[in-house]
């Protein structure tokens, strides 16, 4: 592999000359504009707006527009001057959970190869320290004319580097989510869960990029004097549509599932989980008034209970009132 940048890791003291080299590649297939009348490829061509004649590589500048359209001239010599530590250098600036990276801020990926012999050893050092602390390092790097993020961390026996967006660069997910309020049921999510336990994990290496096979057989067609490949069969094309049901959805791509691992393509009626739930909260105003009618003539009993008492101690305090003045008499007749 081509390195594209030379210099060395900062790693406090510690200085490790390495080579950075593309860890990634486009397999996309690329396509050349033409004119559809006669087959002629389309150039563009770098006109100068002033004069209108075509400008060569060589003769093109650098420039800020400002805000009032004005261009200020910026010319490689200046950006060279300025005092950017990093030029040259993959400073690191600390070592974090790799948890702490938003996946979000994730952009081009590089290998570090040690460059000469003398940087194998500090090489491996700073490889084994990122394996033994179970972290990544983020430092700081320049590349193409900026400054930029990075994180490294151990690929196999190789420390690699993701170049990371700046934290302002990463756009608030504002006016993403769906406005309208939705509640989903428990059923729903069990045949999710259903379904994710179904496709279950993957091998990542084993799946490829069906649709570039697709373009590169319709090309071999076409240019063996074919007429490419046939069109889909209505239907067969992926799903995009409005899903109107979306617990049969659910049950279907489970069955699927299933079928397409070899296992019995049976579903667990989920469906009928919100129907029992249903039941149980209907029937239970019927329970709470049979409870509350036990509970009204309870209290009735219990209130004729209390009555008859009333009754019996009022029957029996009675007597002692009519004996009370009887008591009293006697003495006011001695007195007299």
């Amino acid at each position: 592999m081509r390195s594209i940048w030379n210099g060395a890791i900062s790693f406090g003291l510690v200085s490790i000359p390495i080579k950075l080299v593309n860890a990634t590649e486009s397999r996309s297939v690329s396509f050349r504009q033409v004119h559809v009348e006669d087959g002629g490829r389309i150039r563009y061509r770098k006109v100068c707006e002033l004069d209108g004649e075509e400008v060569a590589q060589a003769e093109i500048g650098k420039a800020y527009e400002d805000a009032d359209g004005t261009m200020i001239p910026i010319t490689d010599e200046d950006l060279a001057a300025l005092p950017l530590p990093t030029a040259k250098t993959i400073e690191i600036v600390a070592f974090v959970p790799a948890g702490e990276i938003d996946p979000l801020q994730m952009d081009a990926a590089y290998y570090l190869s040690a460059d000469g012999v003398p940087a194998a050893k500090p090489y491996t050092l700073l490889r084994e320290a990122l394996k033994r602390s179970d972290r990544v390092a983020v430092a700081k790097y320049a590349l193409r004319g900026r400054e930029r993020l990075g994180m490294l961390r151990v690929v196999d026996d190789v420390i690699a580097m993701h170049g990371l967006l700046w934290p302002d660069e990463i756009r608030a997910p504002e006016g993403v989510a769906p406005e309208t309020p939705v509640t989903v049921r428990d059923a729903e999510l069990d045949l999710a869960d259903a379904l994710m336990a179904t496709l279950g994990e993957v091998d990542i290496s084993t799946l490829h990029d069906d649709y570039r096979e697709a373009v590169e057989e319709m090309i071999a067609a076409k240019a063996a004097g074919g007429e490419g490949v046939a069109p889909p069969e209505p239907g067969e094309e992926g799903g995009g549509g409005q899903v109107i049901d979306l617990m049969a959805a659910l049950e279907k791509s489970v069955r699927e599932a299933k079928e397409a691992r070899g296992e019995p393509a049976e579903v667990t009626d989920i469906t009928s989980r919100p129907a029992k739930k249903t039941a149980a909260k209907k029937a239970a105003p019927a329970k709470k008034a049979a409870t509350a009618t036990k509970k009204t003539a309870a209290a009735k009993k219990t209130a004729t209970k209390k009555t008859a008492t009333k009754k019996t101690a009022t029957a029996k305090k009675a007597p002692a009132a009519k004996k009370a003045p009887a008591k009293k008499a006697t003495p006011k007749k001695r007195t007299a």
